[in-house]
């Protein structure tokens, strides 16, 4: 692993066909999503992370966990994708590699908003809900969802539930097939905004190193999957994706 700008990563991406992105909660930072620990502040400080974000906790006090989400998609609602979210979409749109896919681990849709196609989402959706009993009923826009109890499911009539996931809950299976099978036939990973903390999302940069993927990582932070990648970028998403990809970056903030 080697520090670099981003010149030595366009280095490295120059002759590339295929590319992964793997983003995670500081890829939309810039965009004011807080992270699920950063949110938890006022009135939610008082509650732990296993009562607003388990099946048990859920099961124990559905209006609660209802209100918490609904509070957390009212801030979703008013982001805006940055200019590393547009730069990704713009590089899928415009063919400058002959695949681009993103994988991510936010479940804000800030992705999709601003044009990428064929996102995999490997925690989920803020703004969709799903029955518990998993009947398959599911509602997908915002304007569904009321802030208070949550709402019955029209089929079996059990509770409806954020489309997230939550502690102690695996992925979903076809979507973490479809991570490790993007990420490991790329001929480079992107790796932004990750902390490397989560896991099984946390595998896929060395998984694809083992496979002879070429891992750029971007981040202003120090990460625990740092040691796979073979070069490390400082700088936000917003910042340095442009740089790489083409278009400019955000002036700083004054």
């Amino acid at each position: 692993m080697k520090e670099g700008g981003p010149q030595a990563a366009r280095e490295l991406l120059d002759g590339a066909r295929r590319v992964a992105v793997l983003t995670g909660a500081g890829m939309s930072a810039e965009s004011g999503v807080p992270t699920f620990r950063d949110a938890q502040t006022g009135l939610w400080s008082q509650f732990d992370a296993v009562q607003l974000a388990s099946p048990e906790g859920f099961r124990a006090d559905p209006a609660l966990v209802w209100r918490w989400y609904a509070w957390r998609r009212e801030m979703v609602a008013k982001a805006a994708p940055n200019e590393g979210h547009r730069a990704l979409a713009r590089a899928q749109a415009e063919g400058r590699f002959e695949s681009l896919h993103v994988v991510t681990q936010n479940v804000d849709g800030l992705h999709q908003r601003a044009g990428s196609a064929d996102v995999i989402e490997l925690h989920g959706n803020i703004v969709r809900s799903r029955c518990l009993a998993e009947c398959g009923v599911a509602y997908a826009q915002p304007q569904d969802l009321p802030s208070g109890e949550p709402p019955r499911c029209p089929a079996c009539g059990d509770w409806l539930r954020p489309d997230v996931v939550w502690f102690g809950e695996l992925l979903d299976p076809d979507s973490l097939r479809a991570a490790e099978e993007t990420c490991a036939g790329a001929d480079v990973l992107l790796v932004v905004g990750t902390s490397g903390l989560v896991y099984p999302a946390a595998a896929l940069p060395t998984a694809a190193r083992r496979a002879g993927v070429r891992v750029i990582i971007v981040n202003p932070h120090l990460s625990e999957i740092d040691p796979a990648a073979h070069l490390v970028v400082r700088g936000t998403a917003a910042r340095v994706l442009p740089a790489l990809l083409g278009g400019e970056p955000e002036s700083p903030a004054r």
